[in-house]
């Protein structure tokens, strides 16, 4: 089979380089560096899409092959495919052990990338993972450097990027860190000093991370700034003044739960809506797809779609055009299609939910004052403020009754549905059972009504719950969910001090989408939280539903936020864990390598990720297969709302 060697020069377009800090820099590697790489694709307006162009994809191998010779020519000169993969296997052997050597001057940190990019090379190479998987990353590589009839036509551009970055990392051409040639061991000036110059060297180096850090955190303006307060204070006029309602009705959630809106027409004449999403709206109400929005939580958009703060508050309640039409198609089978978690497989009784061995789940109200879009729980809510949708009196009975017999089981958590839309009456009938089970020793509330309807916090339902806070013997606590430092209100922080008041705590879990994945973005929402004294709990990599793909980010952007961003907060405000829900099994803590890896990268630049059970050197538990989203598509989105590529250059090395 002929094989032959691209030899064309660099044709990608320059770009301007960003504005300097310490999160975008340019690389001092000569013309191929992940930061001109991702540039020239992205050369030219956000909105034109040059993706599928076979000027791209053949400057993109040229890149490849570029970024590592050496792999290059050993897949050219492979026979077949099993040779290439002995070659590789032996170059990759060869390359680690050259890092032990005395002479090599890669600098500590960047030899770390090598052994990581090694190790994931190796996996994705494994026969074991290719049948697994169905794919062979492997032979794509062979084929496109034999030069073979239709190979480029196989790939992604996504794919050639994940391997260029892979390539570079191998041959220790990372440059995460910045070294210009002749200074591969440099060190900051503070190491190499004493006493008080050294600290004079460190603080001016941590205070130019602060201020980078700054200058991003000023981005994302919270609801209780003086001006997005008085917008909200307008919002709140007209809104009232729609439904016919006054000022004393808008402190009552009664009021607000009898005018949740549930069609297209309230917010037609309230908010501006781009006419894609009107349509959809639209067509999620003919087709009884679940929607709501609180009156409240209608305040927090910006009447006028130019303001832009508000794109997580609408991203949270207005559906996309591709929801709408994969939930209206499946509707007669969204109850199994969609259980992405698969509830119905851990549901050992009814309302019960359980993955773990001292926690369970309870679900006795079935819907709640709004809908989020991508709602775990998307296939078993029927209607926003479903009049039928609390259970019935004895089938609660029946799972309080369960736990009598499965006492392993000690932290409840009572969610749904949205709990504390229930009457104080059942919420205390609950407590009382649950007080008389001495095994059980904490009871959580999943509930979004502090960010959504916070007026439901009176002084009655929050003595009940601090009638069963008892020190020392049970534990009341309040798991909410804000999405974004814009939905932080006054109404919502009061409503947190009174229940902090009562010794309760309160937690959040945040859930990480494209509306909340920038650079610094979820940072701005812990600190803002911990302003009003709700402490950052869990952030949940966006479930693999399928129907909400659009909002899903890549893994490797969570970790890279947790690494490079979260980590430069103290130990109080990053409180929260990483984590990933494996479906029927349940959370993986992303921060523990030893519970994921990277097996293969399939045509369209998706990683497949093997995720280990948290019953890992417990029990054997088979692990399960992940294919994520690819993070070029993720870098394109973001580059079509305007953020500089280059700040999340090294989101590459993250696996």
């Amino acid at each position: 089979m002929q094989k032959q060697e691209s030899e064309r020069k660099n044709t990608g377009k320059s770009a301007k380089a960003p504005e300097k800090d310490q999160f975008s820099k340019r690389s001092g590697d000569g013309p191929y560096n992940h930061y001109t790489i991702v540039d020239d694709i992205f050369a030219g307006p956000p909105e034109t899409d040059k993706s599928g162009s076979e000027d791209d994809r053949h400057s993109c191998i040229e890149r490849l092959w570029e970024s590592n010779r050496e792999i290059y020519e050993l897949l050219r000169a492979a026979s077949d495919i099993e040779s290439a993969r002995e070659s590789v296997y032996r170059y990759l052997d060869t390359t680690e052990r050259r890092l032990f050597d005395v002479d090599n001057d890669l600098h500590q940190l960047e030899k770390s990338t090598v052994r990581e990019c090694i190790r994931v090379f190796r996996s994705i190479l494994g026969p074991v993972n290719e049948k697994r998987t169905g794919t062979s990353a492997l032979k794509i590589l062979w084929e496109l450097a034999g030069g073979m009839e239709k190979a480029d036509e196989k790939v992604d551009i996504a794919f050639l990027m994940e391997f260029i970055s892979l390539f570079r990392g191998v041959a220790g051409r990372a440059n995460i860190y910045y070294e210009p040639e002749g200074t591969k061991k440099e060190v900051p000036d503070f190491i190499t000093m004493e006493g008080g110059e050294a600290s004079d060297a460190r603080t001016r180096a941590l205070d130019e991370i602060g201020t980078s850090m700054r200058k991003h955190l000023r981005k994302f303006p919270s609801g209780l700034d003086s001006n997005v307060i008085g917008w909200r204070e307008d919002n709140r006029k007209r809104i009232l003044s729609y439904f016919g309602g006054s000022q004393e009705d808008w402190y009552d959630y009664r009021w607000h739960l009898k005018n949740v809106i549930k069609d297209e027409k309230p917010l037609l004449e309230l908010i501006e809506l781009p006419e894609k999403q009107k349509e959809a709206v639209a067509k999620a109400v003919r087709n009884k797809i679940p929607f709501g929005i609180t009156p409240f939580y209608l305040s927090l958009i910006d009447r006028q779609l130019s303001i832009g703060y508000d794109h997580a508050v609408r991203a949270q309640v207005i559906p996309p055009p591709e929801y709408v039409d994969m939930m209206a198609e499946s509707r007669d089978e969204r109850e199994m299609r969609f259980d992405f978690m698969g509830e119905h497989d851990t549901s050992p009784a009814g309302l019960i939910t359980r993955r773990y061995p001292g926690i369970c789940i309870i679900k006795p109200y079935n819907t709640c004052s709004q809908i989020c879009v991508y709602c775990q729980r998307n296939w078993e809510i029927d209607e926003c403020m479903d009049p039928d949708a609390q259970a019935p009196a004895s089938m609660i009975n029946q799972a309080l009754d369960w736990l009598d017999e499965h006492k392993s089981v000690g932290d409840v958590l009572i969610t749904g549905g949205d709990p504390m839309i229930m009457d104080d009456g059942m919420i205390e009938k609950i407590l009382e059972k649950l007080a008389l089970k001495d095994h059980v020793y904490r009871v959580r509330f999943g509930t979004r009504t502090p960010v959504v309807l916070p007026m439901r916090w009176k002084k009655n339902l929050v003595s009940i719950l601090e009638r069963f806070n008892v020190p020392g013997r049970r534990q009341i606590s309040i798991v909410t969910h804000f999405e974004h430092s814009y939905e932080i209100t006054p109404e919502a922080a009061a409503a947190v001090e009174m229940i902090r008041k009562a010794g309760i705590g309160v937690y959040n879990q945040e859930v990480f989408t494209i509306e909340n994945s920038r650079r610094f973005e979820s940072v701005k929402l812990r600190l803002d939280l911990k302003s009003i004294g709700v402490d950052p709990y869990y952030t949940f990599n966006m479930k693999g539903k399928e129907e909400t793909r659009r909002y899903m980010v890549p893994i490797a952007r969570i970790l890279q936020e947790r690494k490079e961003e979260a980590r430069l907060l103290p130990g109080l405000d990053r409180t929260d864990e990483p984590v990933f829900n494996v479906p029927r099994l349940g959370k993986n803590h992303l921060r523990a390598w030893q519970d994921h890896r990277v097996v293969m990268i399939m045509p369209d630049g998706s990683r497949v990720y093997e995720f280990h059970p948290w019953e890992k050197n417990i029990t054997p538990v088979p692990p399960y297969n992940y294919v994520d989203v690819p993070i070029y598509s993720y870098l394109k989105e973001l580059s079509a709302r305007g953020e500089n590529i280059g700040d999340y250059r090294t989101i590459w090395y993250y696996y």
